[in-house]
């Protein structure tokens, strides 16, 4: 009977769009008795993310997550997809244009604030185009945006206004990107809410499609962000999180290397320069993040002594809830500028032009790959 009142005087969490309740502290959308007549009303989740910046271990599977994502393409929505600068590949959702069907898709690149000082946006900006059109994702426009630091955010609202028409609005994104930042841009500027969502730097923060009404009748539905499991923010301890997404813009970290040397980035995976002649190599990783070098033939006994400590973080105590290390071996051939791409950490550029034959090391399931360089 508590429940069904709750239902009909707060279906959802004004947070996290959870539907309510009040019977079960184990499951999503729970708040005690004693919390309905806040205003806004949210649940316990959303509470302790608000006020402590704890999270519970609750979150929607990925059938629950492709079943919101499926109901797109049957809708006539512009689906505004966020992605994370830093994480490109890591963030993009694979096989999005199947999903929404012939619905139009602005892509929204947040995080530029993360840029290098200096770096040209509108070249990054077709780097993303060229990148967004070889994963097969066909996009209305691209707009570079800093949610966080409030730059470019009126060059998404114009876009908005271009391409809406009478449709709702579907913003989908990976977790971490920023997506629940953006959406509370949009409820300031872009619709006549007065509310926020539950924002922080834990993934599956949003629980369910929460529904943001607009003047002209139509919505902005905020749907929950996706988790890759092949991202090394989904593989890291929660506590460890601050340190591996920057928040302020990165200083390139350079390296004069020859071969057989290797870099460790902190103790979460390791970087062999395995042949070619002696070279620069660049990373845009998180500064907090610590950078060991030393001769490849060094390589594994230093990490077997010293991961957790001499290394970097994570600790050896946080490193047992990591997956165990895999190799991939990459040649970039002579002629060539490229990355050495690893989801949800960054990238190191080789700079050198004379060809190299590398080893990454980085958690078994974590997205390794070389691409065109960006910068």
């Amino acid at each position: 009977m508590k429940d069904q009142q709750l239902r009909e005087q707060t279906p959802s969490c004004a947070g996290c769009g959870v539907t309510l309740q009040t019977e079960n502290a184990e499951k999503p959308g729970f708040l005690p008795e004693t919390s309905l007549q806040r205003d806004p009303v949210i649940c316990q989740r959303c509470f302790r993310i608000k006020h402590y910046n704890e999270a519970s271990s609750v979150a929607l599977d990925q059938d629950d997550f492709l079943r919101l994502l499926g109901s797109i393409g049957t809708t006539n929505s512009l689906v505004v997809h966020i992605v994370d600068l830093y994480d490109f590949e890591g963030s993009l959702i694979s096989g999005l244009q199947r999903f929404v069907g012939n619905n139009p898709v602005l892509l929204v690149v947040n995080k530029i604030d993360l840029l290098p000082k200096g770096m040209n946006v509108n070249r990054i900006r077709n780097w993303v185009q060229r990148a967004a059109k070889a994963q097969g994702l066909r996009t209305v426009d691209v707009i570079m945006c800093s949610a966080k630091r409030n730059k470019g955010f009126e060059h998404v609202i114009e876009a908005l206004e271009q391409h809406r028409g009478d449709r709702d609005i579907y913003v989908v994104g990976a977790t971490n990107v920023g997506k629940s930042t953006l959406i509370n841009r949009l409820i300031r500027d872009y619709s006549n809410m007065e509310r926020e969502l539950t924002t922080s730097r834990y993934p599956g923060t949003t629980l369910d499609a929460v529904y943001i009404p607009l003047d002209d009748g139509k919505s902005i539905i905020d749907t929950p962000g996706i988790v890759y499991s092949s991202r090394m923010t989904e593989v890291v301890p929660r506590s460890f999180l601050g340190s591996l997404l920057p928040d302020k813009p990165i200083k390139p970290l350079v390296y004069q290397l020859n071969e057989q040397q290797t870099l460790f980035i902190g103790s979460l995976a390791r970087f062999d320069f395995v042949e070619g002649e002696r070279q620069s190599f660049t990373l845009y990783i998180s500064n907090a993040l610590h950078v060991h070098r030393t001769k490849l033939e060094r390589a594994d006994e230093l990490y077997e002594e010293h991961k957790g400590e001499l290394l970097g973080a994570p600790s050896r105590d946080e490193l047992a809830s990591i997956p165990e290390w895999t190799r991939h071996s990459l040649r970039v051939k002579p002629g060539e500028k490229q990355d050495v791409f690893i989801a949800g950490l960054g990238w190191i550029q080789v700079n050198g032009l004379r060809g190299a034959l590398i080893d990454v090391y980085a958690p078994k399931g974590v997205k390794v790959l070389l691409r065109d360089s960006m910068i």
